[in-house]
């Protein structure tokens, strides 16, 4: 951790020239609307200089941030990069500039420079705005467009500005790698002036990098020679794997980690009282709750279910309040309050189960975790900007249990799976301390399909289908489809299907328990798949894994540079059943041999007929991740690569069905 504190002790006049000088030459002056000069030896460069075989590569990427005024932060980019192949012409053709809400793109500026020196200029009017999709259903906007007059051995290079408010640079993530090898890239970073120095922290950076005082009140820091960030299938978190600094604003104290979260958690103990107090009301309505339980667990559980069902949580889109409804929503000030309305914030919601268990007898603490879908959580370094994430802890006997009651749709006895597994910061006012919080087992997040399908003499199958999901897997179904109209429930349904089998036709949709904080999320729908089956001559050669058709094999690279990591352990269950056609009987029905890996896995699959003989019945049974392995080294990517191709042979293993001599000859007729 580095402290870099702009100095205190100039006069204001001073003061005031710096910052008109470097309004001038880096924020809103002419420095960033000009074009820096084409060195010949960039013109003349044949081949990339920092991967072999890459197909384009940024020459230089540099990002000025200004954070001197008092209402805005201002970041402007100016990247060049270098043209190689006809795939890298295709890659860096079209420029996407995200931005959300409080951010506004401006001053864009593009152009090609061709090997001749001509020089192409993109057009004002060929920049537009779209919305753009990312994972989890995260809703993006971004400026974008297409370069123009690009091909093989071009520069292009274009430049922008990002002004936004809130904090500004404080806790901002200066990122280095690009999605191509990057030959130079560089930060000019001008703090606030204020009592507090900026520090910064390095992630996956070499040691002789650091800040370097400038001119005007900036400070540099440049990384060189950087290959190419690519995403690995189930990798860690970008930011545990990438290179990156993070920049903030703090008292240069130097506290040692064990004095500063003992620190915290007493500061956030005290802070909280007011809104974890037991009072009479309190105490009555925790007697009521807990009147018919008998064990720890089952008073628990009470509670857990009254603050999740009888408080209406503001803070959950779910809620279903209108504009005018939210503002007249009082603030609450404590348990009692909350406990009285009957409705409140994620906050209120936990802290009344926090007061409710101690008013049951419980000693009931607030814990702070990191977020492990952003970064793995490290203690040592003594900041709380990555210790954001609440529950609310409960001694049961010697050990602790979290509880989220306000997340409308995770489970008794879970947690996101971003705070499973995590170190836990129990505030107490006088003895704060650490706890693990636990890893769910497979079976409590499962997907258990079923399908009733009959099979065509052409191949083609048709029939109903049903998934239920449940834990980790049924709370994200829920928060990506829960403020969606019913249209767009099933669209995205489609659309996931489509994604696996593009000819299948999906009707008849049924979407269940959307808003059920407790029952599985549900997709029912009929399907009609052509060719599902391969006809040759009298044989259909069919996949009785219908849950698998479609998929490809999990891991496919033959070396791997990032750890494997899956989000949380999870179980399937499938059973399909699928009518044969007349005339067909079994040729050849032999299964997968069961196999596992001690209590990490286990895979099972049976296949058997009706009394009939007219209908096969297929069963599959997966789980990953028992003892809470869900995070494997790199070192470890060949045996667990073997694992899993070893599940995709099993799930492509298919089965021959023959024509009988008759019915062929029928059908010749």
């Amino acid at each position: 951790m580095k402290l870099l504190r702009p100095p205190l002790s100039l006069s204001v006049a001073l003061l005031c020239l710096l910052f008109l000088a470097a309004q001038t030459i880096f924020a809103g002056g002419e420095d960033w609307k000009e074009w820096k000069p084409i060195e010949p030896a960039e013109l003349a460069l044949k081949s990339p200089a920092v991967e072999k075989d890459a197909d384009a590569e940024v020459l230089f990427w540099e990002v000025k941030v200004d954070d001197s005024p008092s209402d805005e932060l201002v970041r402007s980019h100016y990247v060049r990069l270098k043209i190689f192949t006809e795939r890298g012409k295709e890659s860096q053709s079209r420029v996407d500039l995200p931005f959300l809400n409080r951010t506004k793109i401006k001053d864009i500026a593009a152009r090609t420079i061709k090997p001749d020196g001509t020089i192409v200029e993109l057009k004002k009017e060929d920049v537009f705005e779209r919305t753009i999709i990312k994972a989890g259903g995260l809703r993006l906007k971004a400026k974008s467009f297409a370069m123009p007059g690009i091909e093989p051995g071009v520069i292009i290079e274009y430049r922008w500005r990002e002004v936004s408010g809130g904090s500004g640079a404080h806790y901002m993530r200066l990122h280095f790698q690009r999605d191509i090898p990057v030959h130079r890239a560089t930060y000019y970073v001008k703090p606030e002036r204020s009592t507090y120095g900026m520090r910064y922290m390095p992630f996956h950076v070499p040691d002789d990098v650091r800040f370097n005082k400038e001119k005007d009140g900036y400070y540099s820091v440049t990384m060189t020679n950087l290959p190419a960030f690519r995403e690995e299938p189930r990798m860690p978190p970008e930011d545990q794997v990438r290179s990156w600094i993070l920049i903030y604003y703090t008292r240069a104290f130097n506290l040692s980690p064990e004095w500063y979260w003992r620190a915290i958690g007493q500061s956030i103990h005290e802070v909280l009282k007011p809104y974890t107090k037991v009072d009479d009301n309190i105490r009555k309505a925790a007697a009521e709750i807990v009147a018919d339980a008998a064990t720890p667990e089952q008073k628990l559980e009470r509670i857990f279910q009254y603050c999740r069902l009888k408080i209406k949580n503001v803070s959950d889109d779910a809620a279903g309040l209108s504009e005018d409804e939210m503002e007249k929503v009082k603030t609450n000030k404590s348990p009692s309050d909350t406990l009285k309305r009957g409705i409140g914030t994620s906050f209120d919601i936990d802290m009344l189960f926090a007061s409710l268990a101690s008013a049951a007898g419980f000693e009931a603490r607030l814990a702070m975790t990191g977020n492990r879908g952003d970064i793995f959580f490290d203690k040592s370094f003594a900041n709380r900007y990555f210790l954001r994430a609440m529950s609310i802890a409960v001694r049961v006997g010697d050990r602790w249990l979290f509880y989220n009651p306000s997340l409308t749709y995770m489970p008794l006895g879970m947690l996101r799976w971003q705070s499973e597994g995590q170190q836990a910061l129990i505030t107490d006012s006088a003895d704060p301390q650490w706890a693990r919080t636990p890893i769910s087992a497979p079976q409590t997040s499962q997907e258990k399909r079923t399908a009733k399908l009959r099979l065509s003499e052409d191949g083609t199958l048709e029939g109903d289908v049903r998934i239920e999901y449940t834990g980790q897997m049924a709370m994200e179904h829920k928060e990506y489809n829960d403020d969606d109209e019913p249209a767009e429930r099933e669209e995205t349904l489609r659309n996931m299907v489509k994604a696996r089998i593009k000819t299948a036709e999906v009707s008849a949709v049924k979407i269940e328990n959307v808003q059920d904080s407790v029952k599985p999320f549900v997709y029912e729908y009929h399907i009609r798949i052509p060719e599902y089956a391969q006809r040759t001559g009298k044989r259909l050669f069919i996949q009785p894994a219908f849950f698998q058709f479609g998929l490809g094999a999990l891991f496919t690279a033959s070396t791997r540079r990032y750890p494997i990591y899956f989000h949380y352990p999870w179980s399937e269950e499938d059973e399909v059943t699928i009518e044969l056609p007349t005339g067909f009987t079994l040729d050849n029905a032999d299964a997968p041999a069961p196999f596992h890996s001690e209590k990490i896995s286990d895979y099972k699959v049976a296949i058997g007929f009706s009394q009939d003989q007219r209908t096969l019945i297929y069963k599959r049974s997966f789980f990953f991740g028992g003892n809470g392995a869900i995070y494997f080294p790199a070192a470890n990517y060949e045996l667990l690569k073997g694992y899993f191709d070893k599940v995709y042979k099993a799930d492509t293993h298919t089965i021959t069905l023959k024509q009988a001599a008759t019915t062929a000859q029928t059908s010749a007729n």
